[in-house]
């Protein structure tokens, strides 16, 4: 009889025999002795492939949970797995499409799916058997020679780990065990022209840093190792693991953040900055509207990310409060009137002052510019009444002096119009001179005679 815990029969005991019968003739197997079950063989289409679970065999070690591989002709020789040292169980082997003739009383197959990975996209890697993950690790270990996770015998004979793997599988079909690898499929990361990728590593050995003294904000470390990545990535697209490594984009093309309300650039950097309130000296509150266009060189791009950890933090830690605060300084030397007449000469001197703030945090100003300034309200009305009046002082100085002109206008014409009387009464006044000296010489003329 068979041994307590055993199903299956390999010595010829009584009960389901590990041995099959392939088709063809047999004698000797009497009816009384034998009862035999035809069954079909077990076929595994194209795409798929088949798991096995071992009904009978040794108990899988403590610790494990899969049964590792035995040869015994892909399952079909029941009787070599067991006495070979084949264990009950879920099975790190599986077969592959095809046709087998497969005692389903020793073991029992599951048809599933293989593992496709579409093309734009990478597997992420999560093994379900192994040795623990390292202390002070996230990740396994790196393991050749497991041909992407297919053949899982050999990754666990090299002492791969359980749990999530630095490794991951790229666009294709593979034929994985589901009960030993879980796969995730996520998108590649992709870095946009203008900008370059810094890779920070959550995996690996501590690396030397590389920045030597100068650099003492983090630590920047060569490819490979745990920390900031020294050299970034350039445009294109990458298979990154995004739960061992993240990547920070930096944008290296010339950047425009506005400080202005319900106005914000595509990139979103400046989403939460907004216009700027200022106090002048004589006690005026007023807003101004600032851009601020920066250049962050490829080459700088990881020391702002060793520093600030991303480029939002750069521009909440540095840039908003380095701008605030300079015009809000600014203004309090200034009265609004004299802040407007001399706004060229501040935005030059902001230029100048936030140019040499940048430079110690890796970072190029490329231009300080001020857009609409606004006064407050009560200001602009005194001073709107104050032109209205001055305008009106002209006008009014305008029409005295078109009146003046105006007059002295009508006593030319006056003037010119008497002008023909005069002249027509200086002539009667000489023809009657000119009669009466006649008259006179006539008498004298008739007196003499």
């Amino acid at each position: 009889s068979l041994p307590d815990g055993k199903i299956i029969a390999t010595l010829g005991e009584a009960g389901f025999q590990a041995r099959t019968l392939a088709p063809g003739l047999y004698w000797g197997m009497w009816i009384w002795q034998y009862s035999i079950q035809m069954t079909p063989f077990i076929i595994i289409p194209e795409g798929k492939i088949g798991l096995l679970l071992s009904n009978d065999g040794q108990e899988i070690p403590t610790g494990a949970i899969l049964a590792r591989k035995i040869d015994c002709d892909n399952f079909q020789d029941a009787e070599k797995f067991l006495n070979n040292g084949g264990q009950k169980g879920r099975q790190t082997a599986y077969i592959t499409a095809g046709t087998y003739r497969i005692n389903t009383l020793a073991f029992t197959i599951t048809v599933t799916d293989m593992v496709i990975i579409h093309e734009n996209r990478v597997g992420v890697v999560t093994t379900l058997d192994g040795l623990p993950i390292e202390k002070d690790q996230i990740a396994g270990a790196h393991i050749h020679g497991h041909n992407n996770f297919q053949d899982f015998d050999t990754f666990l004979n090299n002492r791969g780990n359980r749990g999530l793997q630095p490794q991951i599988i790229l666009a294709g079909s593979y034929n994985i065990n589901p009960w030993a690898v879980q796969i995730e499929e996520i998108l590649m990361t992709d870095v946009p022209i203008g900008y370059v990728g810094v890779v920070i590593s959550y995996i690996g050995e501590d690396g030397l840093d590389v920045t030597g003294e100068s650099f003492k904000h983090g630590n920047i470390v060569a490819k490979g190792f745990r920390g900031v990545w020294l050299e970034p990535m350039g445009p294109g697209k990458y298979p990154l693991n995004k739960y061992t490594m993240k990547m920070e984009l930096v944008p290296t093309t010339n950047l425009v953040l506005n400080w202005a309300n319900a106005r914000s650039e595509a990139h979103a950097l400046d989403k939460n900055l907004c216009t700027i309130t200022v106090r002048s000296k004589d006690g005026f509150p007023f807003n101004l509207d600032v851009s601020q266009i920066i250049h962050i060189p490829a080459a700088e791009a990881p020391k702002v990310i060793a520093r600030f950890g991303s480029m939002t933090n750069l521009v909440s830690q540095v840039l908003e409060p380095t701008i605030g605060n300079y015009f809000r300084n600014s203004a309090q030397d200034s009265d609004v009137i004299s802040f407007l007449i001399t706004r060229k000469e501040r935005q030059e001197s902001a230029r100048e002052h936030i140019r040499e703030v940048l430079e110690e945090y890796n970072v190029n100003a490329v231009d300080t510019l001020i857009g609409d300034i606004t006064p407050p309200e009560a200001l602009m009305k005194t001073l709107t009444n104050r032109k209205i009046a001055e305008e009106e002082q002209k006008t009014y100085q305008t029409q005295r002096m078109a009146q003046e002109q105006r007059q002295g206008m009508e006593k030319e014409t006056a003037i010119a119009d008497m002008q023909k009387e005069i002249v027509k009464a200086q002539q009667s006044v000489e023809i009657s001179q000119r009669t009466a000296d006649a008259t006179v010489k006539k008498a004298e003329g008739d007196a003499t005679s």
